[in-house]
């Protein structure tokens, strides 16, 4: 039976049906699933499913943006070793394109969950939207920061997409992966401008667009003379 403290606490910006949630005893397994990647011009969108165990309780789980890169190491190792279970997935370059970063978000949530090794009797995603699940579910506004297995699946998908772009740092040096993380910096713009698109890059968004001649760059129009 999960307890009000394991599912954290309330917010002043909850709504009434979301602390009805939060503070509303869960009996059965709870999954917890993040996303990691949707803004980025290149890579995968990442999705983990994390189902933690109420016996092995794990210290300083947050929202993976409010963590250091070496707490997020140390507690990727330590909720794998410690969840009854989790799962990562991914959606394309490919998918994204053909489909949009929304629905492929959507995919990669519901591959995570689909992946876990238990089937959980409850799935709480972070967000306000939510794929397409066997199993019921609900969106928490804000989830990575208040429901505990929420954060852990935030910080394995993000762990998880920045160690994949590492990967492309080392295929495409002059792009530097490591450090934006495929975000659309002026420096990975300049490096797209410069060197042009690689296969990792998602031909559907804008920057990269404008590079490949499919959208007119905004930073070279002109705009329009008022009538005198």
């Amino acid at each position: 039976m999960r307890s009000r403290k394991s599912l954290n606490a309330e917010k002043a910006s909850d709504t009434p049906e979301q602390l009805d949630l939060l503070f509303r005893p869960v009996s059965g397994l709870v999954a917890g699933v993040d996303e990691a990647g949707r803004g980025p011009l290149a890579g995968p969108v990442v999705a983990a499913a994390v189902i933690l165990d109420d016996m092995q309780p794990i210290d300083g789980l947050a929202d993976s943006k409010k963590l250091t890169a070496r707490q997020r190491d140390k507690l990727y190792d330590e909720i794998r070793a410690k969840a009854l279970c989790c799962s990562i997935a991914e959606a394309s370059v490919e998918e994204i394109d053909e489909i949009n970063i929304l629905q492929a978000t959507m995919l990669a949530m519901r591959r995570a969950v689909e992946g876990l090794r238990l089937k959980p009797s409850m799935v709480l995603v972070d967000g306000n939207r939510l794929p397409v699940l066997k199993v019921p579910a609900e969106a928490i506004v804000k989830g990575d920061a208040k429901v505990a297995a929420i954060s852990a699946a935030s910080i394995l998908a993000k762990v998880h997409r920045d160690r994949l772009c590492e990967q492309l740092d080392e295929a495409y040096p002059q792009y530097g992966f490591a450090g934006h993380k495929g975000y659309p910096t002026a420096d990975h713009v300049a490096a797209l401008k410069q060197h042009g698109v690689t296969p990792a890059h998602r031909r559907s968004f804008g920057p990269v667009q404008v590079v490949l001649g499919l959208q007119p760059d905004a930073t070279l129009v002109q705009p329009r003379s008022k009538r005198g």
